[in-house]
């Protein structure tokens, strides 16, 4: 997954950057279609990850308080297993985290170029960009 993650950034990048040459807007629009799809993609895989990791996490807190009322050698074996794998789930889903943010400012790039809407959030200062849209007159 993470290398999923990796070759998806560098291709929109590059696309950002030019090297796949300039693109219509309503080409932008498509990548920007693409991008989102990959990363509701993303999205439901950082979820499924939250839930495993919780879950391993609870059942470490779980084999430790069992272990702390009830010394038992199967005890003393799992919960440092349980703890590994707490820890790489951690880290794992901390990149998926990461990863999906990155991605969120890349689709308001590729928003930028089509043309449409929004705002970028870059070095803590908000940059609008394209017409604002029409006022809701209900």
């Amino acid at each position: 997954m993470r290398q999923y993650l990796k070759l998806h950034e560098a291709y929109v990048r590059e696309l950002l950057d030019g090297k796949h040459g300039e693109l219509s807007a309503e080409r932008w629009a498509e990548a920007l279609a693409f991008h989102e799809t990959q990363t509701r993609r993303m999205q439901h895989e950082r979820l499924i990850h939250l839930i495993v990791t919780m879950s391993v996490a609870l059942f470490f807190l779980l084999a430790l308080g069992f272990v702390a009322v009830h010394t038992t050698l199967a005890g003393l074996i799992v919960m440092p297993l349980l703890l590994v794998l707490t820890a790489a789930y951690l880290l794992h889903y901390f990149r998926l985290e990461n990863g999906v943010q990155r991605w969120y400012h890349l689709a308001n790039r590729l928003a930028e170029r089509a043309g449409a809407p929004g705002a970028r959030y870059d070095d803590g200062r908000v940059t609008p960009f394209g017409d604002p849209p029409p006022p809701d007159n209900r």
